[in-house]
């Protein structure tokens, strides 16, 4: 049960970073296309930074289940949330 648990938590960091992603791509990209945006953005150096701006949504999903007492849902997304930073350490470090 617990390995579902963290599973679900970190399938669920995932994609509340992936729309978070999206919606700071969209909201920051002036109106452009979100294709546009990220490759703008990895051309100029500023990929990572909107990747962890995505990565605020995690903080929202894991306070839900902090709230709800789902604690192993909620390590998933804090491991998920510790390998965005740890990528986006390594990205930047050599690109």
């Amino acid at each position: 049960m617990n390995k579902k648990d963290i599973f679900i938590g970190m399938l669920v960091g995932f994609i509340a970073n992936s729309m978070g992603l999206f919606l700071t791509a969209t909201l920051l990209g002036q109106g452009d296309d979100f294709t546009q945006v990220i490759k703008a953005a990895a051309e100029e150096g500023f990929l990572g930074k909107l990747i962890s701006l995505g990565a605020i949504l995690n903080l929202i999903a894991f306070f839900i289940f902090i709230k709800k007492r789902q604690d192993y849902k909620a390590r998933g997304v804090l491991l998920i949330t510790v390998f965005i930073a740890v990528f986006t350490f390594v990205f930047k470090l050599y690109s």
